[in-house]
């Protein structure tokens, strides 16, 4: 299983519909006053975008790897216990992403739902 995931975090650091995957400013960030340390978010990304990490004695969640993120994505927002984890706007994102498919000469596509079918889990 998990070289399934490496393949697929991989994958996902390469491209996103033809767009540069670092290029789209897309993943989550964890507020650090409110996180409670339980690791829920790392369990329920299977795509290795978080990682435990020890910081001032304790063991804690960090963002290794933001470009693993599946664009537009937010289960793990939702599967926070403490209300921990955010992205960016998708409305914003969505402007974002218009923008680099003219850079990247990206023919526009359909709008796709991200849901259970995906790698997002939400």
């Amino acid at each position: 299983m998990q070289q399934t995931v490496e393949v697929r975090v991989k994958m996902s650091e390469e491209a996103w519909h033809g767009i540069p995957r670092n290029k789209i400013p897309w993943y989550p960030t964890i507020d650090y006053q409110k996180c409670i340390n339980c690791g829920k978010c790392e369990d329920y990304c299977k795509l290795g975008v978080y990682e435990l990490e020890e910081h001032e004695g304790k063991k804690r969640s960090v963002v290794k790897n933001p470009n693993s993120c599946v664009v537009l994505c937010t289960g793990c927002d939702g599967i926070c216990p403490a209300g921990a984890i955010k992205h960016q706007s998708k409305k914003e994102t969505h402007e974002i992403i218009k923008v680099l498919r003219n850079t990247y000469s990206v023919k526009s596509e359909k709008r796709v739902r991200i849901g259970k079918d995906h790698h997002c889990q939400r």
